[in-house]
């Protein structure tokens, strides 16, 4: 097994930050590049009849899972993609693949409309995945309302999980999470 450096939170955004100066790479197209790695994943790991649900929250984080699923589109793989605001407007990144996905045709239910997320993940099975995409590494404390229900509600799911980034709720630079933790099955990160 290949070894990789632990990076803390803010020696991550200076590799972002310097390969946007040093290399002129937009955060966009960093953006997409790890969208194509966590859809290679979902390609290898998901079965032939498993259904994908994509949940996103407002950060770069559901910017990620918003250009996953227009990427899992573009192949002919269907995901359902819930989009919570939580009163948050999003980041630019997110906002721009949020259109990308709207002008490919596909939709996006409004999460923060839901009312009981555990009917969401109710009907879900082993077969199927929940892609989070809720949270991201900026994440410090404690979830609040209403991601530490969506939290709650992924954790007593049937579904496998997969976390992009690190695992909504969980703190990337102490690896501890102050309360509620999405757990994952498997966690697809990058740089490092």
């Amino acid at each position: 097994m290949t070894e990789y450096p632990i990076l803390t939170r803010d020696q991550a955004r200076q590799l972002d930050a310097a390969a946007n100066a040093r290399l002129g790479l937009p955060s966009l197209l960093l953006m997409e590049n790890a969208a194509r790695g966590v859809t290679e994943t979902l390609l290898q790991r998901k079965k032939e009849n498993g259904r994908l649900l994509i949940i996103c929250g407002p950060g770069n984080n559901g910017g990620d899972g918003l250009a996953i699923a227009r990427l899992l589109a573009s192949v002919g793989v269907e995901a359902v993609v819930y989009l919570v605001r939580a009163g948050k407007d999003l980041t630019d990144d997110a906002k721009q693949n949020l259109g990308f996905l709207q002008a490919a045709g596909r939709a996006v239910e409004a999460g923060d409309e839901v009312d009981n997320w555990g009917n969401v993940f109710d009907e879900l099975t082993h077969e199927d995945w929940i892609v989070d995409c809720l949270l991201g590494t900026g994440v410090r404390g404690r979830p609040r309302e209403p991601f530490l229900h969506i939290i709650e509600a992924i954790n007593v799911s049937s579904a496998r999980v997969l976390a992009v980034d690190v695992p909504s709720g969980l703190d990337c630079d102490t690896g501890a999470a102050d309360g509620a933790c999405v757990k994952a099955e498997a966690t697809v990160t990058f740089v490092g």
